[in-house]
């Protein structure tokens, strides 16, 4: 994560519309159970299937619980694809998202991320 400042004012740039809702489903998928204060379910268990083997069986796993932890907690977006592709040289996963944004008239958004593991 990157944080920006305002250059008349010093102040946080806030991030608006799809920005904020990416940041948002990312977040949800890397955030551990536990890890947010008061709400101990909030998360996925993606860095728990890291650590498995990484193989097609894998990749599913990481697509239903991505699935599952984006339909849970955030309700701004309907997710049409989920897609994790085992690299298996380099020990991770390329993830592929693609969604739609709820009320709003804007194409479908995509979000790609890698996820490996890190000790």
């Amino acid at each position: 994560m990157t944080f920006q400042s305002n250059p008349l004012t010093g102040d946080l740039i806030a991030l608006k519309n799809e920005n904020a809702i990416a940041r948002s489903v990312k977040n949800i998928v890397l955030t551990v159970p536990g890890e947010k204060p008061f709400d101990p379910r909030f998360g996925s268990r993606i860095t728990d299937l890291l650590f498995e083997n990484v193989d097609e069986i894998t990749a599913i796993n990481i697509e239903t619980e991505i699935r599952n932890s984006i339909e849970r907690y955030e309700p701004r977006v309907k997710l049409t694809s989920v897609r994790a592709q085992a690299d298996i040289d380099g020990n991770s996963f390329d993830v592929t998202l693609v969604y739609d944004i709820i009320g709003a008239d804007i194409p479908a958004q995509q979000l790609e991320f890698v996820l490996q593991p890190t000790r």
